[in-house]
């Protein structure tokens, strides 16, 4: 077998090298890579919200739904994490300062809009205007994922811990981290199942928290991050754990599915 020339040995051997830092500088440029709600809380969200939206609005909408026949509110809740890229990643969250006091300042926590709140903002006015209805739709898509997301509150968490997802721990039986727990574990284990979870959620949507904008909601999710107990002491997450945050979660999911009917019945027209 001929030997490889020196200079192609010595490539080789720095691939790697090159590979691996090519990988480092992708995850510092979009650190935030970790799904938002599970699948499980992004539908019931939208399902809710659906219940909440106007008639003309719900005409509306599924004017714009039959541009892909088929496809349903709940159907196109999880299309944002399903497509996302590394431009429309950092639109899932928003890096609040650790020392801010949960004080959303776009200058510092989104700057071009990059983070959900702007996206929020931006797909809803692109939602209202007179733009085709294929852009339309795409803001919808994004809108009906974006408004749940703002409202998991590790979405609204530190850059440092990259929303809880460095933190980690063991939980319901399993290693695991905080994010994930939010996203998810809560909802996976919830005491009777997922019909139990939507009747509380259900119950919760008749008590009025009032609009607001997508920067109070990111303001809102940040102080439950900060509330002492919700990074639990130590590294293994006990039944208190949910019993404590259980009505947190409820009144998060129930807000999310309010607020984003009153999205849409705001940003579609009357006709």
């Amino acid at each position: 077998m001929t030997a490889r020339p020196h200079r192609e040995r010595k490539l080789a051997a720095a691939l790697p090298t090159v590979w691996h830092s090519i990988l480092l500088a992708v995850t510092a440029a979009f650190p935030f890579a970790a799904q938002a709600w599970g699948v499980e809380a992004h539908r019931l969200i939208a399902e809710l919200a659906e219940t909440r939206l106007t008639d003309s609005t719900r005409a509306q909408v599924n004017r714009l739904l039959a541009l892909e026949p088929g496809a349903t509110l709940v159907s196109i809740s999880t299309w944002a994490d399903e497509f996302r890229s590394p431009i429309t990643s950092s639109w899932h969250y928003v890096n609040m300062p650790r020392e801010g006091g949960c004080h959303y300042d776009a200058s510092q926590s989104c700057v071009q809009g990059n983070c959900v709140v702007g996206a929020i903002e931006h797909q809803a006015d692109v939602l209202a205007s007179t733009q085709p209805d294929e852009e339309r739709l795409m803001a919808m898509k994004y809108l009906t994922h974006l408004v749940a997301d703002v409202h998991q509150p590790l979405h609204a968490g530190f850059a440092d811990d990259r929303g809880g997802n460095n933190y980690q721990l063991q939980a319901f039986g399993q290693g695991t981290n905080l994010h994930a727990v939010w996203d998810s574990g809560l909802i996976h284990n919830w005491p009777g199942g997922a019909d139990a979870l939507r009747s509380a959620v259900k119950a919760e949507m008749d008590r009025n928290r009032g609009q607001g904008t997508a920067a109070l909601w990111a303001e809102e999710s940040c102080a439950i991050v900060v509330t002492p107990g919700f990074y639990p002491d130590g590294r293994e997450l006990g039944a208190e754990y949910q019993t404590r945050w259980d009505s947190t979660l409820v009144r998060q999911l129930a807000t999310a599915a309010r607020r984003l009917a009153s999205v849409l019945n705001q940003a579609l027209p009357k006709k």
